[in-house]
């Protein structure tokens, strides 16, 4: 948490003209470097700090607290990190060799999940040594910094018996370009920029996994579950920073002829909100704690971590909702950064699993759905 606040108030510095000007939020970046930020959750023995999933999720709510965008950003890179390392000790063969170089090289791993989801519509093509690779993905957080972007294609024409390939290809490489399309409601600074994939070659031994057309799979499983955690975190991140900006508020105002603090109304908005911040993040400790540290990425271990982060996220709009209420007026103005936190903390409701479609899946397990979902 040390380490996350020192790059935080980096990130504090710059929130707001990265905000307004749609920047991405580049000296935080350079601060995870100096500081090793990147390397959270590498494992010790391959050059990292050896955080475990649990101290990620506190690292990452304490970066939230002092900007959405930044902790957001690195949420993508943490959690597939994450991804990295529960396939190493899973024993994939490839795992080392990228966790060594997050470690040593300060690689960036982006992802294209949040556009690709369960129905990819980008294409691959046979070729004698591999595939080449043709589409568009959206979301593409932290997409300046990258180093490499992870994703998927299908194999020929979408459809429900086609195949999903999962690979890891460099932003440098020959037919991947970026294009600058991120304008945003909310968390602007993360730069979530289009990557436009155009005849990329991709070896057939990249081919990191495989699964059917519209199901979960292990790639999916394994990514998910992993970020569910992180990304709940991280909007519980910005929710506590709010709560901290209307209790400050609340104790330095002044309503007519008493203080803010004296008001019966306010003492009970700012209960409620410790009350909701409470539940979310035992919700998310708790999730883990029933995950094990031996855990494997199943669809009932998807249930238990989205059913967190829901928790998280829907608690965590409620939060800032509060803490505006709080500030009253003064929460309009910019200059205060409760807008921002109010733009940012909506964006927990469009990462897969939605609010919603996470009771979907819950229901489905329950109803004894091994894990598709709609």
């Amino acid at each position: 948490m040390d380490l996350a606040a020192r790059v935080g108030a980096v990130a504090a510095e710059h929130a707001a003209e990265h905000d307004r000007d749609a920047t991405f939020v580049s000296e935080a970046y350079d601060a995870m470097r100096e500081h090793g930020y990147l390397a959270l959750t590498v494992p010790e023995e391959l050059g990292g700090l050896g955080a475990t999933m649990r101290q990620a999720c506190y690292a990452q709510a304490e970066l939230a607290r002092h900007d959405g965008a930044t902790a957001l950003s690195v949420a993508m890179h943490t959690y597939l990190t994450l991804v990295q390392s529960y396939r190493w000790r899973k024993g994939a063969p490839d795992a080392e060799a990228v966790l060594r170089r997050i470690a040593a090289e300060g690689i960036v791993i982006a992802t294209s999940g949040g556009s690709d989801w369960l129905w990819p519509t980008t294409t691959a093509v046979p070729t004698d040594t591999g595939y080449l690779v043709s589409g568009r993905k959206t979301f593409c957080s932290q997409s300046p910094a990258a180093t490499v972007v992870a994703t998927c294609a299908v194999l020929g024409e979408p459809g429900a018996d086609a195949d999903v390939m999962h690979f890891s290809v460099p932003m440098s490489a020959p037919g991947v370009r970026l294009e600058e399309t991120w304008d945003t409601l909310g968390m602007r600074g993360t730069a979530s920029h289009d990557v436009v994939l155009t005849d990329l070659a991709v070896r057939a031994d990249k081919i990191a996994g495989h699964r059917p057309y519209g199901e979960l799979g292990a790639p999916l499983l394994a990514a998910t579950v992993h970020f569910a955690p992180i990304g709940g975190a991280t909007y519980f991140g910005i929710a506590a920073g709010a709560r901290d900006m209307a209790v400050a508020a609340a104790s330095a105002g002044t309503r007519g002829p008493r203080s803010m603090a004296d008001v019966p109304r306010v003492h009970r908005q700012i209960g409620l909100m410790d009350a909701k911040l409470r539940g979310a993040w035992w919700a998310l400790m708790g999730s883990l704690e029933e995950l094990g540290k031996d855990y494997t990425a199943t669809p009932e271990a998807l249930a238990t971590v989205m059913l967190a982060k829901r928790q998280a996220v829907t608690e965590a709009i409620e939060v800032v909702n509060l803490a505006m209420e709080v500030m009253g007026g003064r929460s309009f103005f910019k200059r205060f950064g409760m807008e921002r936190a109010y733009r940012d903390v909506r964006a927990g409701t469009f990462h897969p699993l939605t609010p919603e479609a996470t009771l979907t899946y819950a229901g489905k397990l329950a109803l004894g759905d091994p894990g598709a979902t709609e």
